[in-house]
């Protein structure tokens, strides 16, 4: 029993040895064994000065962070070499509010940044863009050695001036949820997004699964909706369905969830609508409340789909959902740009756009379709 034990532990380290430095998760994925067992066996390793366990992560004893300014931090950031983070690090990130789905984009940085050892400041720029560019001079004059921007584009979309702003920036940046337009020139910044395309997709795809063949795309006019609708039209296309014309919901209208309702109930009672995809929850969960009192329940006459899963399971009929991995995608951003840091800025190396698919969790509110008498 010991000997499998102590050759658990060497693969471990070997494991540690040739990625640097990775979550416990990851570790006990690569291993095939539980994550209990993982930070078992990190403990005693750590207890033995074989590697640093690290808040969620561990790496090699020579890449632990030490205090801020001391020689030792420095002499261990230079034995570390290009796989550790440069030590005591600063990253700026700019999102446009800290409502919920920003909020979880901005954990995963920060859990991304303390593990290594590092600092993340925020700024918040109110989805005003004359705010972006205040937040990013702001963080450039305080020093920050680099920038995870989630820019305040209408539609998604930056504008030329937006485009040469980010162009100019002095340090390096991160794209972090943002898709840049193809054809545009922001190519050759690191980006790290949901692939949102995909998130619409799979909704059309759980739903045609169950028997729909006619789904309803009801979205907030906002930077994903774009995406999400791209993903529900192609995927309504690749299964031959017929595609109701989509319902634009202004979360700014007061008047917009009912208008939004009636044109649902109206699809399902004249037009054999059986199945919505809702963009977001909240929007998802007042049209659900409107539905009932129009007398349509879940999933008995209309099954639904909310796109964002905050608050979906939350309501009276617990919503299906899909998942942008909101956390893993700040977190990842965080990651790549301490990468690039410790490439030593990197500007010659070849910029890397990274896509996370989100997850469909499957609840009470999406069943086959009713039958028609």
């Amino acid at each position: 029993m010991r000997s499998h034990v102590n050759q658990r532990h060497e693969r471990v380290l070997d494991i540690v040895r040739r990625r640097g430095s990775l979550r416990v998760t990851e570790l006990a994925e690569e291993l095939g064994v539980s994550a209990v067992t993982v930070r078992r066996d990190v403990e005693a390793l750590a207890e033995q000065g074989r590697l640093t366990r690290l808040h969620g992560s561990v790496s090699g004893p020579e890449q632990a962070p030490a205090a801020s300014g001391s020689p030792a931090r420095a002499a261990r950031a230079e034995a570390a070499g290009p796989a550790a983070a440069p030590a005591g690090v600063v990253l700026g990130m700019v999102v446009p509010s800290m409502e919920h789905y920003f909020a979880d984009l901005v954990r995963g940085a920060r859990d991304a940044v303390t593990a290594r050892g590092g600092r993340l400041v925020l700024g918040i720029a109110h989805w005003r863009s004359e705010e972006d560019t205040a937040q990013l001079g702001r963080m450039l004059d305080g020093g920050a050695d680099g920038l995870l921007i989630q820019p305040s584009w209408e539609r998604g979309v930056p504008s030329p001036e937006q485009e040469e702003q980010l162009l100019a920036l002095r340090v390096p940046a991160v794209l972090v949820d943002r898709r840049v337009p193809l054809g545009g020139r922001l190519a050759g910044l690191d980006g790290v997004r949901s692939d949102h395309v995909l998130g619409g997709a799979a909704a059309v795809h759980h739903l045609a699964g169950l028997g729909h063949e006619r789904i309803a795309l009801l979205a907030q006019d906002n930077p994903t909706s774009p995406q999400v609708r791209e993903g529900y039209e192609a995927a309504v296309r690749a299964r031959g369905l017929a595609a109701p014309e989509p319902v634009t919901v202004d979360p700014e209208d007061p008047k917009g969830l009912d208008a939004a309702a009636r044109k649902l109930y109206r699809a399902v009672t004249d037009d054999g609508v059986t199945a919505a995809l809702v963009h977001n929850d909240q929007t998802a969960i007042g049209v659900v409340q409107r539905l009932r009192a129009h007398g349509l329940s879940l999933p008995d006459d209309v099954s639904l789909v909310a796109y964002e899963d905050e608050m979906a399971a939350l309501a009276d009929v617990p919503l299906t959902a899909v998942a942008p991995p909101r956390h893993a995608v700040g977190e990842t951003a965080a990651e790549l740009m301490l990468s690039r840091l410790a490439e030593g800025g990197g500007a010659a190396a070849p910029a890397r756009h990274v896509s996370l698919v989100p997850r469909l969790n499957a609840r009470a509110s999406s069943a086959p379709p009713p039958r028609r008498c």
